[in-house]
C-alpha cells in the first residue's frame, strides 16, 4: 500500500516500512503516525531558544550577585560618602569615580544597594510564593480531585480572595500585622516577616485555582482510576499519581508568581508598607528616590531595570517549563 506522494516523508517512509514487513496499516495507524510526527513533538524535542538562555544568565546572575553580596568587596549599603551624593550615569552633578553605578541621594553606593537589595527582594518574593504554594497548591488538589461539596467549599474561599482586589488585600494584611503588638508588649512583627506573609496570602488564590483545575483533569486519567478499582487509599493516589503530574503547572506559576510578588514589593514600597526606609530592596529604593528623578534619575532607574529585566526572565522561564511540560492530549 504506497502513500500517497502529498504525505510527510517520515509518514511515507514508516507506510513503506509496514507494507515491506506485512504489518496492517489503517487510518488509525496513519493517524497516531501523523501526531507523533507533529509540530506538537517536534516542538516538544526542540531546545531551549535564545530568549530562554539570556532569562537563565540573567537568573543567575541576580541570584548569584544576591547571594554572594556579603562576600564581595563593596561599599556598606548603609554608609554615606558625600562625594558621591546624587552622582552617577545621567545625574547633573555629574559622574562618582570609583563607584560604578553612582550614589543615590545620601550618598550610598547604588551598586551595593542593588545587590544588596536584590538580596532582600528575592527573599520575600521567594518566600511569599511558597507559602502560597503550599496553602493554594493544597486547597487546589483537595478540591480537584475529591470534587462534589469539597470543592464547592475550596472554590468559595478562592472566589473571596479574589473578590479582594491585591493590592488592598496586601496593604490591610501589612498594617494589622506590623501594628499588633508583639509578644511582652513590644513592637509588632517584623517588616519582611510581614511582607512574606501578606503577599503569600494573597498569591493563595492565583496558585490554588490553577492546581485545581489541573488537579480536575489529571483526577479522571485512566491511571487514576485503575489505582481506585485496585482499592488504593485516596492518600496513595493524591501523593503517588495525582500530585506528581499536577506540580510542572504549579510551579510554572510559581515563577510567575515570583515575578508578580516582586511587583508587589515595589507597589507597597511606594505606599509606605515595606521594609524600614534604610534596608534596600528595589522597590523601597524607587520609592525613596522618586523625588530626585529630574536631577539624578539613576537613583530611580537603575532599580526599575532590575526588576523590569527580572520579572521579564522569570516570566520567560515560567513559558519555557510550561511548554516542556505541557502533555496535550493529541500528543499522547
Amino acid at each position: 500500500m504506497p502513500a500517497p506522494p502529498d504525505q510527510p516523508d517520515a509518514l511515507r517512509d514508516f507506510v513503506d516500512d509496514a507494507t515491506t514487513r506485512g504489518m496492517p496499516v489503517d487510518a488509525g495507524t496513519i493517524e497516531i503516525t501523523a501526531v507523533e510526527t507533529g509540530p506538537e513533538i517536534k516542538r516538544r524535542r526542540k531546545g531551549l531558544g535564545i530568549g530562554a538562555w539570556l532569562a537563565i544568565a540573567w537568573m543567575v546572575f541576580v541570584v548569584g550577585g544576591a547571594i554572594l553580596a556579603p562576600y564581595l568587596p563593596l561599599d556598606d549599603p548603609k554608609e554615606s560618602i558625600t562625594a558621591i551624593v546624587r552622582k552617577g550615569p545621567f545625574a547633573e552633578e555629574g559622574s562618582a569615580p570609583g563607584h560604578l553605578l553612582g550614589g543615590d541621594f545620601n550618598g550610598r553606593d547604588m551598586l551595593s544597594r542593588l545587590l544588596w537589595g536584590g538580596r532582600t527582594t528575592l527573599v520575600i518574593a521567594t518566600l511569599s510564593v511558597m507559602l502560597g504554594f503550599v496553602l493554594g497548591g493544597a486547597l487546589g488538589l483537595v478540591g480537584g480531585y475529591f470534587r462534589g461539596r469539597v470543592d464547592q467549599v475550596v472554590s468559595l474561599v478562592l472566589d473571596v480572595f479574589l473578590a479582594i482586589p491585591a493590592v488592598i488585600l496586601a496593604l490591610a494584611l501589612v498594617t494589622i500585622l506590623r501594628t499588633q503588638p508583639g509578644t511582652a508588649g513590644g513592637p509588632g512583627m517584623d517588616p519582611e516577616l510581614a511582607l512574606i506573609i501578606a503577599i503569600g496570602l494573597v498569591s493563595i488564590p492565583v496558585l490554588g485555582r490553577i492546581t485545581r483545575a489541573s488537579a480536575l483533569s489529571w483526577s479522571e486519567r485512566e491511571f487514576v482510576l485503575a489505582a481506585r478499582a485496585q482499592g488504593a487509599t485516596h492518600r496513595r493516589i493524591v501523593f503517588r499519581e495525582v500530585l506528581p503530574n499536577v506540580l510542572p503547572a504549579m510551579f510554572s506559576i510559581a515563577l510567575l508568581g515570583i515575578a508578580v510578588a516582586i511587583v508587589a514589593e515595589g507597589t507597597l514600597s511606594i505606599l509606605g508598607a515595606s521594609v524600614e526606609a534604610d534596608t534596600p530592596t528595589w522597590g523601597n529604593m524607587i520609592a525613596l528616590g522618586r523625588s530626585y528623578i529630574d536631577k539624578a534619575p539613576h537613583i530611580v532607574f537603575e532599580p526599575a531595570l532590575m526588576i523590569f529585566f527580572t520579572v521579564l526572565a522569570l516570566n520567560m522561564l515560567g513559558d519555557v517549563v510550561r511548554s516542556k511540560f505541557d502533555v496535550r492530549e493529541g500528543g499522547l
